[in-house]
């Protein structure tokens, strides 16, 4: 990967997250890689003893390419507003690590944030009424139109998978009620200002809503009534882009599939789903470890790894810390690309 050279020192700040899952691990693994830059001032913002405690375990498992947390900058804090060790405590303690690592961040400007996984269900215990991080980075930050983008560059091609999510952490039987012609043209614009530090002209694809994109009206009406009529008042704004859509959802993909894996394909540049694992399940099929959590509209960027908390493996030494390590590289370079183009 070719990083901007710049005489400053980029601060990523990275937040561990809940401490009783894999996050802690998979940030100490990561900082340890020989795929992360040299050059790049890092801030953790947790509990210091806890990462001590979760070094030591780790490196007792027979562990050794890990980052010691003696040698990091930890901004360290110690919250002990509940009964040590239970779920509500964990949920109270990554809350506050990610609100003092977003006013950390909007302290440099030459800054990106990263977040470990969280446990949303934790957080409801503590008493913090959000359903992820994406929705407090909006809240923190005063900004109302994000998008929850899921990116990944491939290994083999070097092309750079970009899927949207229009609805995210909502049920699915409220997805049509959420869906408006305002929501699809606020994601269309992020979509495009977020690829364009890419490529001059862009090509979006935008999934359907419902099985073959509602046959016409004969698998569901939204297509037919509303959402064909917002893809072209949209493209009419914005001729410069090659808008398809709306497709059929099953069959959205496939070319991500081929761009993703031979070089010689035909690339497109973003996809926008409807709703939550309409994207993700493509995505981190065709992605797998290699897929990175993004919140695009702030006025930093934010990544994170593309997997939860895995309380089933954590302390077993086993987690996988490439998506953690991608979303640390994307962090870079997304910071270093918007900084060309004078988006950040």
């Amino acid at each position: 990967m070719n990083f901007h050279n710049t005489n400053k020192t980029l601060k990523v700040v990275l937040s561990v997250g809940d401490e009783s899952g894999i996050g802690p691990e998979v940030i100490l693994k990561a900082l340890c890689s020989d795929e992360i830059p040299a050059n790049i001032d890092f801030i953790l913002v947790g509990s210091k003893k806890n990462l001590q405690n979760i070094y030591r375990k780790l490196r007792s498992l027979g562990l050794e390419n890990l980052a010691n947390p003696k040698n990091l900058n930890i901004h360290d804090l110690e919250i002990s507003s509940f009964k040590n060790e239970s779920k509500s405590s964990y949920g109270n303690s990554s809350f506050y690590y990610l609100k003092k690592a977003i006013e950390i961040v909007k302290k440099y400007p030459y800054s990106a944030l990263v977040t470990g996984p969280i446990c949303k269900k934790s957080w409801s215990l503590a008493g913090h009424k959000f359903s992820g991080q994406t929705e407090v980075l909006a809240q923190s930050c005063g900004v109302k139109n994000v998008g929850m983008l899921f990116t990944a560059k491939s290994p083999i091609t070097g092309w750079r998978f970009n899927t949207l999510l229009a609805t995210t952490h909502i049920a699915l039987c409220d997805v049509p009620k959420k869906l408006t012609t305002e929501l699809i043209h606020a994601k269309l614009d992020l979509l495009k200002e977020f690829c364009s530090t890419y490529i001059d002209k862009p090509t979006l694809k935008v999934a359907g809503l419902n099985p073959h994109a509602g046959e016409e009206g004969i698998l569901g009406s939204e297509e037919k009534d509303w959402l064909n009529d917002a893809l072209l008042a949209w493209n009419e704004k914005n001729k410069g882009i090659k808008l398809l859509g709306p497709l059929s959802p099953d069959s959205c993909w496939n070319s991500s599939v081929k761009a993703w894996s031979e070089k010689d394909s035909e690339k497109h540049d973003g996809i926008l789903a409807m709703y939550h694992d309409q994207g993700l399940i493509p995505m981190k099929v065709i992605a797998l470890n290699y897929s990175v959590n993004t919140t695009i509209g702030l006025p930093f960027i934010r990544t994170s790894p593309d997997h939860g908390t895995g309380f089933d493996i954590a302390g077993k030494g086993i987690a996988q810390s490439q998506s953690m390590i991608e979303a640390i590289k994307a962090a870079i370079e997304m910071t270093n690309n918007s900084r060309l183009l004078n988006t950040h």
